[in-house]
């Protein structure tokens, strides 16, 4: 579990909104990608959908009705050896991890990408390091 981290109340707002079974899921999200890098920082673009950044995106939440995307923005570059990506392969920008209701997430899988996500935009971010020879 990360250490307490600084909740954006409009991120607070999206997630109170959803149906429990989709709380749970932001809330485990929520706590991965603040445990990937205490510096990250939470935001909404878009003007309601919840933004996980440090130096770029990280990633976003999106609840649909039947699962939760979250959207990894790494450009395709990271590694995803348990094959937890379920959209976007062919994505220029962002690929997805859906979840659905009952679905346990790989939070090793899931945090593995994070920091990486974050060591990417540390060194420039993933189009400047997909540019590179």
């Amino acid at each position: 579990m990360p250490a307490a981290y600084v909740k954006d109340p409009r991120v607070d707002a999206y997630i109170d909104a959803l149906p429990p079974w989709q709380q749970a899921i932001c809330h485990e999200v929520r706590d991965l990608v603040h445990e990937a890098d205490p510096e990250v920082e939470e935001t909404v673009k878009r003007t309601v959908q919840p933004y996980f950044v440090l130096r770029g995106n990280i990633c976003a939440l999106l609840a649909a009705k039947d699962h939760v995307n979250v959207f990894l923005y790494d450009g395709g570059i990271v590694p995803d050896p348990e094959g937890i990506i379920t959209a976007g392969h062919d994505n220029q920008t962002a690929r997805t991890v859906g979840v659905r209701e009952g679905e346990a997430i790989n939070r090793a899988a899931l945090l593995a990408m994070f920091r990486q996500i974050v060591a990417d935009n540390r060194a420039g971010g993933w189009r400047r390091l997909k540019a590179q020879p």
